[in-house]
């Protein structure tokens, strides 16, 4: 089975280096890993461009511009035209239906700030409550989670096992905005388009469970593979953000950064090269191919 990935930027704001980083694990591990094997093959596997515009409150046309815009400056090509989840409500719409044919879906009236924690209670499991789907919403849509513990093993970290029912309780697919949620968005997404690789950042490894259960429950009874990779941090604890604006790709831009010098300044800050040097787009497989010797 041929390798595809994904990048799926949010058009919240503009990419930073962290983003970058990203970048060249997508396009890197994708490039130069063969499936079955540890061995580079330059060019085999496709990566598919994603813009991840479900939240429409905080989406914005300026920012997904500038998305394609650097990407294109950076090198980074994907295979195949743009999909924005802005542009798949049909497809979410037919996913809700076959969970809530099968009674895995409720109305939830709790906003953020009813919750004291990151786990849903299930404060409205079984209150039977009434699904709005007009313009002034009061309710989101939450999926019933069993205590199944999924277990998988990231390429990167080994063998996993979570158990979303205990770490993040029945999950949010709707908010009260309307709004598909990032977990529902996503793993629809990496079951319709066939994602055979999933490479993200660290602070996403706790989400795995959930969105493999999520997929079970679609259908998906194989899940993609998935690889969680270090993140650039801002200090120990606390990773870069959209509101850093000195490592804002358009700001060094702007300051006169080359493409290879912004690449090669975020792989180093990843700790995937032991000094800062430029590192073109195109170079970025044969770098990689040293990191997936070490892979699971």
């Amino acid at each position: 089975m041929d390798i595809l990935t994904r990048f799926a930027p949010a058009p919240t704001g503009y990419l930073h280096l962290g983003h970058v980083v990203n970048a060249a694990f997508v396009w890197g591990l994708a490039r130069s890993i063969r499936p079955g094997s540890r061995e580079p093959r330059p060019g085999h596997g496709r990566v598919l461009l994603r813009v991840e515009d479900h939240d429409r409150q905080r989406s914005r046309p300026e920012y997904d511009s500038a998305i394609l815009e650097d990407l294109d400056w950076l090198g980074f090509k994907a295979d195949g035209p743009v999909v924005r989840q802005s542009e798949r409500d049909d497809v979410y719409r037919q996913a809700l239906d076959t969970l809530r044919a099968r009674g895995l879906v409720y109305a939830c009236s709790c906003s953020r700030a009813d919750l004291a924690s990151e786990r849903y209670p299930g404060t409205c499991r079984d209150r039977a409550l009434e699904e709005d789907d007009g313009d002034d919403r009061r309710t989101g849509l939450r999926l019933r989670l069993d205590d199944t513990v999924e277990r998988f093993d990231d390429l990167r970290h080994g063998p996993q096992a979570q158990q979303p029912s205990s770490q993040c309780g029945d999950v949010l697919i709707r908010d009260r905005e309307g709004n598909w949620t990032y977990q529902f968005a996503a793993t629809v997404d990496d079951t319709a388009q066939g994602i055979t690789h999933v490479i993200r950042g660290d602070d996403l490894l706790a989400s795995t469970g959930r969105q493999i259960q999520i997929a079970r429950l679609l259908g998906r009874d194989r899940p993609p593979r998935f690889l969680h990779h270090p993140l650039i941090m801002r200090t120990p604890d606390q990773k870069l953000s959209k509101s850093d604006r000195d490592t804002g790709v358009r700001d060094l831009r702007a300051r006169g950064w080359t493409a290879p010098h912004v690449i090669g300044r975020a792989v180093f800050l990843a700790g995937l090269i032991p000094d800062p040097r430029g590192v073109p787009a195109d170079e970025v497989p044969g770098m990689m191919s040293a990191f997936t010797r070490g892979l699971r």
